[in-house]
């Protein structure tokens, strides 16, 4: 592992138990310690699937809190502290850093659409300013702006800049990355149905969704990776692939949350924009839990 190295294997991009008062923090704990006794290998918490652009910055700010000192260190935290204002990605950023998280998630910014020069120098900017290495995160289907192979090379040069999670899709554009970044940059597959093939090139492990209800079999398709059992590894991504793509079937984290509402976790309630999940589509995952022993 290189030296700027969080984690590797799988890491849940946990999501945030929310009702009509707001965060449930006794949900969010149980939840936290049942996915670290369940053997996860790094929890990252306020970001997508945490829905962080519904928490106001108080309740942001506490669920970092609560986070970290729930975590007590016992597997790594990255938050999720991006935005597509810099100065406020900077002092929420700053803030994690103070409250003991390990590593920061930060999205390239949304709306705004930056040039590659654009994300080199904000991302310049905030790793400049913080303490504990940053995750950047590519996923240009919902913020209209891809990190290009040469961009991510110029970024690995920064000590502060330590992997990437990789959610544009594209095998080719990823393994283009891979060559020129080799050991300065970790990357981590964004989407669960492309977990092996990153490791395959390289890959040091996954930020995933999927984790939410399945912690301890995510982190054995890295486990199994990384001990040279290939075959093993393959065979858990497909086993679960048709539950990687019902739990995607909608935006994320729409479906998640009805999982693990289903699991009784949480209550299955999100906040506006986002709404509840069809009844079509819920009905087919709530079946393919069940095929996998869920609920």
């Amino acid at each position: 592992m290189n030296r700027k190295s969080i984690f590797r294997g799988a890491a849940t991009a946990l999501v945030t138990p929310l009702d009509a008062n707001g965060v449930n923090y006794e949900a969010f704990g149980r939840l936290i310690d049942w996915q670290i006794d369940s053997g996860i290998d790094a929890l990252v918490i306020a970001g997508t699937t945490g829905e962080s652009s519904t928490l106001n910055d108080a309740e942001h700010r506490e669920v970092l809190r609560f986070a970290a000192e729930r975590i007590g260190g016992r597997v790594p935290m990255v938050a999720g502290t991006g935005s597509n204002d810099t100065e406020y990605a900077i002092a929420l950023s700053k803030y994690a850093c103070e409250v003991g998280v390990d590593g920061l998630l930060i999205v390239t910014p949304y709306y705004n659409k930056a040039t590659q020069n654009g994300l080199i120098k904000m991302y310049t900017k905030i790793a400049d300013a913080v303490t504990k290495p940053i995750i950047l995160y590519n996923v240009p289907s919902r913020t209209g702006v891809n990190i290009e192979p040469s961009t991510y090379l110029a970024l690995s040069e920064h000590p502060n800049i330590a992997g990437i999670k990789e959610a544009n899709g594209n095998i080719s554009k990823i393994v283009e990355t891979a060559a020129l970044v080799g050991d300065r940059l970790d990357i981590y597959s964004g989407n669960d149905d492309q977990i092996v093939p990153i490791l395959s090139v390289g890959g040091k492990g996954v930020i995933s969704v999927l984790s939410n209800l399945l912690p301890a079999q995510t982190s054995e398709i890295c486990r199994r990776w990384f001990n040279g059992d290939t075959k093993g590894s393959a065979e858990l991504q497909y086993k679960y692939l048709q539950l990687v793509h019902a739990l995607f079937c909608e935006t994320n984290p729409i479906p998640v949350k009805s999982a693990m509402a289903a699991m009784g976790f949480c209550e299955n309630y999100l906040r506006l924009p986002l709404t509840q999940m069809e009844a079509a589509n819920e009905k087919k995952l709530h079946e393919l839990m069940r095929q996998q022993g869920l609920i």
